[in-house]
């Protein structure tokens, strides 16, 4: 309960969990924890760490990926070697993240157009949030008929900031990975020789920018 009597509302990493199991936590020692999430995008790039395919499974030998969509886990909980970032900073709940991904990891790197450019919810910048929500709520050809002309706002609902930003204009991003989705082969480049302790090297033939 908070102090006005209502009833106080839990993050999902606030709940409590059950710890893995010994073997699992002993298994884990010594890799290195990397991260990933996914801001304002569409999850393509988190998609492009699948598409390292077999390859993936050797490198697990080497890494653990702690928070990330592809684990469900919503939270860092300790300090992260390496964090992926996909997605611009289009409200106040990107922000928060980025800031927590900032904070808890020593390497960070924007992954694709939308991190590091802004990309397609960007364009939203041309005209203004305003005329955006408008567009979307109160003019759109597709609002149902005769049903009032409403601009949803709720206090669960992250507040969209006035412009959509990269993720480098909020935060200091370290590596830039660079593609609408990047290749496959140029995540697998880059979290290999972080892997290795090597230097990052992203040959240019590995990476595009459409």
């Amino acid at each position: 309960m908070t102090p006005d009597g209502a009833a106080r509302v839990h993050a999902s990493h606030e709940l409590p969990a059950t710890p893995p199991p010994a073997q699992t936590v002993e298994a884990r020692a010594g890799k290195i924890p990397i991260a990933t999430i996914s801001l304002c995008g569409c999850w393509g790039c988190t998609l492009s760490i699948l598409d390292l395919d077999e390859r993936i499974i050797p490198l697990l030998d080497a890494v653990t990926i702690t928070r990330s969509s592809l684990t469900d886990i919503k939270r860092i909980s300790g300090r992260c070697a390496v964090g992926f970032v996909e997605g611009g900073v289009a409200n106040e709940e990107n922000i928060e993240t980025l800031e927590h991904f900032r904070e808890h990891c020593d390497v960070l790197i924007s992954v694709g157009a939308c991190s590091i450019w802004g990309g397609i919810p960007s364009l939203r910048n041309t005209v203004g949030l305003a005329a955006c929500l408008r567009e979307a709520y109160l003019d759109s050809p597709t609002r149902v008929p005769g049903s009032p002309p409403i601009i949803p706002r709720h206090e669960e609902i992250p507040r969209l900031t006035t412009t959509v930003r990269p993720c480098h204009e909020v935060v200091h991003m370290d590596y830039f990975i660079s593609g609408c989705p990047p290749d496959g082969d140029a995540v697998f480049s880059v979290l290999s020789d972080l892997a290795a302790g090597r230097p990052v090297n992203l040959p240019t033939a590995i990476t595009r920018f459409d």
